[in-house]
């Protein structure tokens, strides 16, 4: 099981323990609702179980998958792998071991969410805390939100009212350095 799924599998564990409802009890509730598109789902979820967006999308995205696998079929690949193998694919797959090692450090933190973007995956605590994605097919760019931080000749200090107030760009594993750790641990810290 990759990093990602694990992270999903984790925080599908903890929505179930904050609303007391099994996997299969909020499958049953999203299809009660009769709702089939995914954003009226996402409010529904919000609003009946004081969700914030992050669980309230993990919820909708397992209650959807569930009600289109047919009964006794195993779930098409639509996990984590599968939203990183779509980013890292083609000229950008060398990039995966900077993904994962990035990953890897993150998680001994402690519990955040994981939302998968087109490009990007975006890491949520009560709010985003960082963005990781190859920006192009020879750099990773990992996006912040630092409050109060200089910027620095690595930390790049971003335009305001951006999706992240800093970024660092990341060539090589090697670059997943206690500096940028450091700042991770941060952002992370700062979301809570």
């Amino acid at each position: 099981m990759s990093i990602v799924d694990q992270a999903q599998q984790t925080q599908l564990r903890n929505i179930q323990a904050k609303t007391g409802k099994t996997l299969d009890e909020l499958k049953a509730l999203v299809a009660a609702s009769g709702l089939a598109k995914h954003s009226e789902i996402l409010a529904m979820l919000k609003k009946e179980l004081g969700l914030g967006h992050g669980d309230a999308n993990a919820v909708a995205h397992f209650a959807l998958k569930a009600a289109t696998t047919p009964a006794g079929a195993k779930p098409a690949a639509t996990g984590g792998d599968a939203v990183l193998d779509e980013i890292y694919t083609g000229p950008k797959a060398p990039l995966r071991p900077i993904h994962d090692k990035l990953m890897a450090r993150i998680h001994e933190f402690g519990d955040f969410e994981i939302a998968p973007k087109k490009g990007y995956v975006s890491l949520r605590r009560k709010k985003q805390f960082a963005m990781i994605g190859p920006a192009t097919n020879t750099r990773v760019e990992v996006g912040l939100n630092l409050k109060d931080v200089p910027g620095t000749a690595r930390l790049e200090q971003q335009p305001p009212k951006g999706m992240c107030s800093h970024k660092v760009k990341v060539t090589d594993p090697a670059e997943v350095d206690s500096e940028l750790i450091g700042w991770l641990r941060m952002a992370y810290d700062g979301a809570a």
